[in-house]
C-alpha cells in the first residue's frame, strides 16, 4: 500500500527538546562536547560597558554561530544567518530555541572590530592548548609553508605606481617634512625607467603576488602556517601581505610555535623558499634541525662559483682558487659583507678568463649572515638525505599543503571575505579554530569506538591465519 503524508499538517508544539532532534553523530554535536568557552565572558569584557547601553549579544553564542559557519565553509555573515534560521543544528549549537529571534548579520561584523584580532588570535591558541592537553601536540616537529589568500578586490582596482617618483613627490626639498602632491593626470612619463609597484586602491595592504611563474599574478595576502606532524594540529597561523618572504617568518614562526605549545621544537621542515642563510643559521644555533632544500647556487657561464672561494670567518678574509686574498670592501650591512680582491692580483691570474667578464678588472664576493651553516646544508644535500630525512620531507607536504587544501576547499579560505589585513587574519584564525576542532572531535570519537566496541569472547576460537 502506497502512504500519504500530509504535507501540510504542523504541530502547533514540540514536545522534545531541540537537542533530541540533532542527530547524535552530528559534527557540531562532537564540536559542543570538546568545546569549552567558560572564559570568553571574562575575555572581552573589557569590550563593552558594564553599566549602560543595552544588552549585546551573547559572546559565546556569536562566536558559536561563527565557528557554525566557517564549518560548514559560510564564511558571509548574511548567508550564515540565512542558514542558522532553518538549521536546528546551528541554532542549538549556538544556544538559540526553536521560536528565538536570531541577530542581524550587521552584528557579527560589528564584533569583529569590537574584538580585534588580538582576541580571535587567543580564539585560536586556546584550541592548540587543548590539543596539546588531549595528547594530539608531540611539539618537536613541525612543518611550516606559506599559501596566498585572493583579496577581495577588482583588477579594475589595481593601479601602478613609480616608486621613485612618489617618493620624490611626497618628500619636500629641504627633506625635513613631507608634503602630499597630487600626481599629474597623465601619469610618469614612458621614458621613466624606475621601479614600479601595483596596489590596490580598494585595500591597499593587498599586494601583487603569484605562487608560481606559471600562474598570473594577483592581489592577495600570505599566511604562513606551522603543522604539528603527529595529528597534523595547527599550532601557528599568521597573515602577511603577499609581497612579504615567507623565509624571514621561519625564526619568528618557531618561536610562536614554542609559546603555543609550550614545547621546544627539534625538527623544522619547509619548502626551498624558506632556504636563506640566517634560517640556518639559527636553527643550527638553537638545535634544531632543518629539513629545508637550499637553493641550488645561481650559476654564470665561464665563471668560477662562490663555492670555490674559501671564507675564513677568523679572520674575515675569503681566499680565492688562485691563492690570493679577497679583503673586506666598504659595502656593508647586517645582513651580508662584501669581499673584493685587488686589479693587481686579478691581472696576471690564470685563472681570469673563467673567473672575471672582459668589463672587469676584479672579482667580488658577498658572504651574507649564515654562509657556513648554508654551504653545510648544501653538502648534506649533495650527499643526499638519508631515509628518514626523505620521508619526513614526504610527510610535509600533505601534512601542511593537505591542510591549505582542506582550509580552501571546505572552509571557504580560497578567498578573503573582507578588506585589510586584520580581517582575513581573523578569517585565518577561525578557520584554524575550526580545523583543530575537528581534531579533537575525532579524537573523542574514536575513543568512543574503543570503549564500546564489544571485545572478542574467549571462548570463541582464533581465526586461522592464512599462509603466507
Amino acid at each position: 500500500m502506497v502512504g500519504n503524508q500530509d504535507r501540510w499538517r504542523e504541530d502547533i508544539f514540540v514536545a522534545c527538546p531541540l537537542r533530541d532532534l540533532v542527530p547524535d553523530d552530528h559534527i557540531l554535536k562532537r564540536f559542543d562536547r570538546v568545546l569549552d568557552l567558560s572564559w570568553l565572558r571574562d575575555e572581552v569584557a573589557d569590550c563593552y560597558c558594564s553599566d549602560n547601553g543595552r544588552p549585546s549579544i551573547d559572546p559565546e553564542a556569536a562566536l558559536r554561530l561563527m565557528l557554525a559557519g566557517f564549518f560548514a565553509g559560510i564564511v558571509h555573515d548574511r548567508k550564515l544567518m540565512r542558514e542558522a534560521q532553518v538549521n536546528l543544528a546551528m541554532r542549538w549549537f549556538a544556544g538559540y530555541r526553536l521560536h528565538e529571534e536570531l541577530p542581524d548579520h550587521s552584528s557579527l561584523t560589528r564584533i569583529r572590530q569590537r574584538w580585534g584580532e588580538e582576541r580571535f588570535k587567543h580564539i585560536f591558541q586556546r584550541t592548540v592548548t587543548a590539543c596539546c592537553t588531549a595528547g594530539l601536540v608531540d611539539g618537536e616537529t613541525v612543518h611550516i609553508d606559506a599559501t596566498l589568500i585572493r583579496a577581495d578586490v577588482s583588477w579594475e582596482s589595481v593601479v601602478e605606481d613609480h616608486a621613485e617618483q612618489v617618493l620624490l613627490e611626497n618628500s619636500g626639498e629641504n627633506g625635513n617634512e613631507q608634503r602630499a602632491v597630487a600626481p599629474s593626470r597623465q601619469g610618469p612619463p614612458r621614458s621613466h625607467k624606475g621601479q614600479i609597484e601595483k596596489h590596490s586602491l580598494t585595500d591597499p595592504e593587498a599586494t601583487i603576488a603569484t605562487s608560481s611563474h606559471e600562474r598570473r599574478m594577483e592581489p592577495c595576502f600570505k599566511q604562513n602556517t606551522a603543522v604539528d606532524d603527529r595529528t597534523g594540529v595547527i599550532v601557528d597561523v599568521a597573515v602577511t601581505t603577499g609581497e612579504d618572504s615567507e623565509g624571514k617568518q621561519l625564526l619568528e614562526q618557531v618561536a610562536r610555535v614554542e609559546g603555543n605549545t609550550e614545547r621546544e621544537v627539534k625538527t623544522v621542515t619547509a619548502d626551498a623558499g624558506y632556504a636563506h642563510p640566517r634560517n640556518y643559521a639559527e636553527l643550527e644555533k638553537n638545535k634544531i634541525e632543518a629539513v629545508i632544500p637550499p637553493q641550488r647556487e645561481p650559476g654564470i657561464a665561464r665563471k668560477l662559483p662562490a663555492r670555490r672561494f674559501k671564507y675564513d670567518a677568523r679572520y674575515e678574509l675569503v681566499h680565492c682558487p688562485g691563492g690570493k686574498t679577497l679583503h673586506p670592501g666598504k659595502e656593508k650591512d647586517d645582513s651580508s659583507r662584501v669581499y673584493q680582491s685587488r686589479s693587481c692580483d686579478c691581472r696576471n691570474c690564470p685563472l681570469r678568463e673563467r673567473c672575471l667578464p672582459p668589463s672587469s678588472c676584479h672579482r667580488t664576493i658577498r658572504i651574507v649572515l649564515g654562509y657556513e651553516a648554508l654551504l653545510r646544508a648544501r653538502r648534506r644535500k649533495a650527499r643526499g638525505w638519508d631515509a628518514d630525512t626523505r620521508e619526513l620531507y614526504q610527510r610535509h607536504q600533505w601534512r601542511v599543503e593537505g591542510k591549505h587544501g582542506e582550509a580552501k576547499t571546505l572552509h571557504g579560505l580560497r578567498r578573503a571575505v573582507r578588506r585589510g589585513r586584520w580581517n582575513v587574519a581573523i578569517q585565518a584564525y577561525l578557520t584554524a579554530a575550526v580545523m583543530n576542532l575537528k581534531c579533537l572531535a575525532a579524537l573523542l570519537l574514536m575513543l568512543f569506538i574503543r570503549l564500546f566496541r564489544p571485545s572478542p569472547r574467549s571462548d570463541q576460537p582464533m581465526p586461522a591465519s592464512s599462509p603466507i
